[in-house]
């Protein structure tokens, strides 16, 4: 369709400071890196995407992501933005891997291609407003008594359910958990995520089992993403449910989770899944295995996380939201998207795509190349 093609890419670095660091047992965050793609068609239409790219998870940097985003540009240009498949199946041609910068471009062009359809973005990808979206609220890695007074200010500003980081000593990580249930009470739902900190298999299941009086939700990824075939073991021994978050990049891992029965729950980010097209494979096969699933994300602003919640919305065995990392900026960039609400609730936008853009200002000051 000569109307949809695409006329121009561009891509900006987007570095916003954080309001304090934001630790987890992979290191600390001190800054929002990210890389925004616009995307215009020859008809006008213009797509939105952006990554946060994350050096232990995904390998990536804003500054490879800033690299390889150039290799595809210039590849698509002239290509039917509606064909969806065909532009994806090009970026895996181009290169292996780099899921974070890819998904920036299948976010910008699943927004073109709802934009086009006149939907929203979650209407687009056969989802519907059938529930309300709720974040969770982060408690940074830390001493216990900061992660007290962190957990019990998320408590008093309404969050549904609190998210702890962990991932260190056995004593310290049970010190940390005894303080904030001290603190929000013992009923006050509570997630933790150790982010691989455990490391081996037999310390993760005797931290899971020390912390098994709590009353914690469920525990994500507690041991190395590259021992998987164990963490079945652990899910069988833990008392608390298993989510895997690293060790589930792309459909094919989760594919790989269901078959070893190796966790009761999913969390399904864009960054991680080369954006909508891979997730949403991940998300029917959690759902037909009966898994639980999240949409989270890393240190995306508002506008990749406006895009978590469309996805959110697409299929109903995604249960639980993390979208609490932009509340942590210290500006906000982002024109439209989704809106904190009380209790943690997330307002959607109800225009066709993504609903979301990077105000102009903050793009004109961003280093940026143009294709």
């Amino acid at each position: 369709m000569p109307g949809t093609t695409i006329q121009s890419i561009s891509l900006y670095k987007l570095l916003v400071p954080l309001k304090e660091p934001f630790v987890i047992s992979l290191g600390p965050l001190l800054a929002v890196q990210n890389v925004v793609v616009v995307m215009r068609t020859a008809d006008g239409l213009v797509g939105y995407g952006e990554c946060s790219p994350f050096l232990t998870i995904n390998g990536e940097s804003v500054d490879t992501c800033f690299v390889v985003g150039q290799y595809f540009a210039p590849a698509l240009k002239g290509r039917d933005a509606l064909d969806l498949a065909g532009c994806l199946a090009e970026l895996d041609r181009i290169i292996y891997g780099n899921s974070s910068i890819k998904s920036a471009f299948d976010i910008a062009l699943h927004d073109i291609a709802a934009r086009h359809a006149g939907l929203p973005l979650y209407a687009f990808l056969g989802g519907h407003r059938h529930k309300a979206l709720h974040t969770d609220m982060t408690v940074s890695l830390g001493p216990p008594e900061k992660m007290q007074a962190d957990a019990v200010r998320f408590q008093q500003e309404g969050f549904p359910a609190i998210k702890v980081k962990l991932g260190g000593p056995l004593h310290e990580d049970v010190a940390r958990i005894r303080a904030i249930r001290a603190g929000i009470g013992p009923t006050h739902p509570l997630r933790i995520d150790a982010n691989q900190g455990w490391q081996t298999a037999d310390n993760a299941i005797a931290v899971l089992q020390a912390l098994g009086e709590f009353n914690i939700e469920h525990c994500e990824e507690p041991i190395l993403r590259q021992h998987f075939m164990e963490l079945s073991r652990v899910s069988a021994a833990s008392p608390i449910p298993i989510m895997a978050d690293e060790s589930c990049g792309d459909e094919h891992d989760a594919a790989r989770l269901i078959q070893l029965q190796a966790c009761q729950l999913l969390n399904i980010k864009l960054g991680k899944s080369s954006g909508f097209h891979r997730a949403r494979k991940i998300a029917r096969l959690g759902e037909a295995a009966g898994l639980t699933l999240q949409v989270g994300g890393f240190l995306e602003s508002r506008l990749g996380m406006t895009a978590a919640a469309h996805l959110a919305l697409s299929n109903p065995a995604i249960q639980h939201c993390d979208f609490d990392t932009p509340l942590m900026f210290t500006a906000d960039p982002v024109e439209g998207g989704f809106r904190y609400g009380p209790g943690g609730r997330i307002d959607m936008p109800t225009g066709p795509g993504l609903g979301a853009t990077i105000a102009e200002a903050w793009l004109r000051r961003a280093e940026q190349v143009h294709f």
